[in-house]
């Protein structure tokens, strides 16, 4: 009796599968709502700012999007993973919360800081001058998003996935609306207009970070009223969220070597080299991201699903909870594969039309480009969505050291391969497409192979 009460227990705390299902279908919808958002609104922008506003655009955000990972980007995972073992084991996750929210808060404020100061050095690598200022302007969110993702990590933890849901789309919409406000104001001057869309993005981290405060104290949880003392270190919550962060800063990390390396390559034969990147890196890549967004509500919802079952080794047989947790993991693939693999083929068949809704300001040879870049890179939303879940899962067992090894092979495969094509005009970006494509394929595969070695260890130890 006593068996079937915790069973239902963890069944009726949303962890089962339909728990499961439930929690990545609202990431899922706010991941998807926020960027259908957030690729209609290249439509009105690319009107205002041009292929050439788009490409500086594009090069600011590659080092946004690496320091921002290093404040935040591991945070919810790891803060999940620790708070659904604590919550498992019938603790509160409040601790955690606290502890995580002053270190992420300290990191963060680093990362705005360094991203201020080293802004006219990578502005003069770049040989662009003219996103000096879109640095300056962005590096505030750094800061904003590491407390947001603290919230969203206790969240998640918790198996309520609303809160990231709704901050998600609420950033969306005010980056929407405060960007297209300026980029209309500035239109006259390109580079006061990216200036200022970039300050949006500021603006709409703002805001999130004080609806994920109003959702805090609004949570009508045990865990949120419940007054202890007792202390997480800081040391064990980095002891997570190092390597975790280290997996998902290795991505941006090569964006940001591409945006210092593709435009010169390029620029050797083309006197586009900039319009080229941003239709890849701010076009092909914005509408493979719309799938690939949508399967990060199953990479969330498989943090906790799987941490838990890895917590419970203690109980029950150990074969059965072995069993338990493969299962996990294996649901959590092919619910991705069910979502990304019809995603990956109709952006293959309709990467013409896609191209002609989100981008209809492009025309001529710009938007030919852009619909061939679709289509080779259509085979990423597959990949890229499976690499994120079976990093969820390496993360939720322990190990998001195996995830950041893969992801660096895979990176590392990349680099040599579009340094080796783009110097032959034949390739021109193609080639980077190709080269990203090969890095995915490379990482899911890692990925998958190091899922069945650590469920292997995990079943010995039980």
């Amino acid at each position: 009796m006593e068996k079937v009460a915790k069973r239902t227990k963890y069944t009726g705390n949303g962890k089962g599968k339909s728990g499961f299902l439930k929690g990545a279908a609202w990431i899922a919808a706010g991941g998807f709502i926020a960027k259908i958002i957030g690729a209609l609104y290249r439509i009105p922008l690319t009107n205002l700012v041009g292929g050439y506003g788009l490409g500086l655009y594009q090069m600011v955000y590659p080092v946004y999007c690496m320091l921002l990972t290093v404040s935040a980007t591991g945070i919810p995972s790891s803060i999940a993973k620790l708070t659904a073992e604590r919550l498992g084991k019938g603790q509160t996750g409040l601790p955690v919360f606290k502890t995580a929210m002053r270190l992420f808060l300290l990191i963060g404020g680093v990362g705005t800081a360094l991203m201020c100061l080293i802004a006219p050095f990578l502005a003069a690598a770049q040989g662009n001058r003219e996103v000096l200022g879109g640095y300056f302007t962005l590096a505030p969110s750094v800061f904003l998003v590491s407390a947001i993702s603290v919230f969203r990590g206790y969240f998640q933890g918790k198996n309520n996935m609303m809160p990231t849901a709704l901050s998600e789309i609420t950033e969306q919409a005010v980056k929407v609306g405060f960007g297209l406000l300026f980029a209309y104001l500035f239109r006259a001057n390109v580079q006061r207009a990216v200036t200022f869309l970039l300050l949006a993005v500021s603006l709409s981290e703002l805001t999130a970070l004080l609806l994920m405060l109003f959702l805090f104290h609004r949570d009508p949880s045990p865990a949120l009223s419940h007054k202890t003392d007792e202390k997480i270190s800081a040391k064990t919550v980095l002891k997570l969220s190092i390597p975790v962060t280290f997996s998902s800063i290795i991505l941006p990390l090569s964006g940001l070597l591409d945006s210092v390396l593709v435009p010169r390559f390029l620029g050797v034969y083309s006197a586009d080299a900039v319009t080229l990147f941003g239709l890849f890196s701010g076009g092909a890549v914005t509408v493979i991201n719309l799938p690939v967004s949508i399967c990060y509500g199953i990479a969330a919802a498989s943090v906790p699903a799987v941490a838990s079952a890895a917590a419970r080794k203690g109980r029950g047989t150990g074969r059965g909870q072995a069993t338990s947790l493969r299962k996990r993991i294996a649901f959590s693939l092919l619910v991705t594969v069910a979502v990304a693999l019809p995603s990956a083929a109709a952006l293959f068949l309709f990467a013409a039309p896609a191209a002609k809704i989100i981008f209809r300001a492009l025309s001529g040879e710009e938007l030919r480009t852009l619909i061939d870049l679709i289509r080779v890179f259509s085979v990423s939303a597959l990949t890229l969505s499976c690499v994120q879940t079976l990093s969820a899962c390496l993360t939720a067992q322990g190990k998001p050291q195996y995830a950041a090894l893969s992801m660096l092979i895979g990176v590392t495969v990349k680099t040599g391969l579009y340094v080796w094509w783009l110097q032959s005009p034949k390739f021109s970006v193609f080639g980077l497409a190709h080269a990203t494509n090969v890095c995915y394929l490379v990482a899911f595969l890692l990925n998958l192979v190091y899922n069945l070695i650590v469920s292997k260890e995990k079943r010995k130890e039980r």
